[in-house]
């Protein structure tokens, strides 16, 4: 998020995209799912909101794909951590109009967290929250656009697909006036019937050195539903009011907002996101993700 308000941009670097349908019809095909090499299905996704709106989510085979310990090339995008910074340098084309996205984007991190938290019971899906707090520039060429914000870095692994161990879930990242940052993630589970089981919930505050408390969660808010019907839910303190500033992704499965309630005594500006992944699981969410997703094998 730009110190300004003014932009907000958001970068996924995918290996074994979640949200891939290639990767689900792969799996569906073969005889043994699990056999079904993940580094097939990569991709880099940026979504670039403000005045110069972009969204990029070409995927790429395992030949496109180079990594070791501090680097990672999905086509002609890269991702190098030197230690202190993570810088991304960004080359995709846009859609459904297409349009260049280059430029690079730098990641100063505050404070590193070690910690890692399991988001399920068996331990199979697990996120940690690398710099919670961080200083980020911005260069961009195409479209012609600089600035300077904050930012989040995170990451999250799983060892089979998203929607067979949840129905639902939201999460939130707020920026607070000391400086530090608090993570609100709730999950609904799926079930041993396919519907909704037990809850997992982590409230977290986390200042600039990357130390992270747990507090106790906030009463839920339920927020209104998105253009296509995604349930929006958050947490905020007893009594006070929530207020979705924008709505910055509107999917049929997926929804990201700007937000604005009071934490801790304290007003607040947060991303918020909320998935429905039995919204993604529905044939027609599948059929339609290709328009959004085009694929670029590699040429051999």
């Amino acid at each position: 998020m730009s110190d300004d308000g003014r932009h907000a941009l958001t970068i996924i670097a995918f290996v074994g995209s979640v949200f891939s349908p290639y990767y689900a019809w792969a799996r569906k095909r073969a005889a043994a799912p699990s056999a079904v090499d993940p580094h097939d299905f990569c991709s880099l996704n940026v979504a670039l909101y403000g005045d110069c709106r972009r969204w990029a989510m070409t995927e790429r085979d395992r030949g496109a794909l180079s990594r070791d310990a501090s680097s990672l090339a999905i086509g002609p995008s890269a991702l190098a951590w030197d230690g202190t910074t993570l810088t991304i340098e960004i080359d995709e084309t846009a859609t459904p109009l297409p349009s260049r996205l280059r430029g690079t984007v730098r990641v100063r991190p505050a404070g590193l967290t070690g910690k890692s938290f399991a988001l399920d019971g068996a331990g199979l899906h697990r996120w940690r929250p690398i710099a919670p707090c961080s200083d980020v520039e911005v260069d961009l060429a195409r479209p012609g656009l600089s600035w300077r914000g904050h930012g989040y870095l995170d990451s999250n692994i799983g060892d089979e697909p998203v929607e067979s161990a949840f129905v639902r879930w939201d999460w939130s990242r707020a920026a607070l006036p000391d400086g530090s940052a608090a993570v609100l993630y709730h999950a609904i589970r799926r079930g041993a019937d396919g519907g909704e089981g037990a809850e997992t919930g982590l409230a977290l505050k986390f200042d600039r050195s990357g130390a992270v408390t747990e507090f106790d969660a906030p009463p839920p808010v339920m927020l209104p539903a998105s253009a296509w019907r995604v349930p929006r839910e958050t947490r905020a303190d007893p009594g006070t009011a929530v207020t979705i500033v924008d709505t910055l992704e509107d999917t049929p499965f997926y929804a990201r907002s700007l937000i604005t309630g009071t934490l801790g005594g304290e007003p607040v500006t947060a991303v918020h996101e909320s998935l429905s992944l039995d919204r993604f699981a529905a044939p027609w969410v599948q059929a339609m993700l290709p328009f959004r997703m085009p694929r670029r094998r590699t040429r051999r």
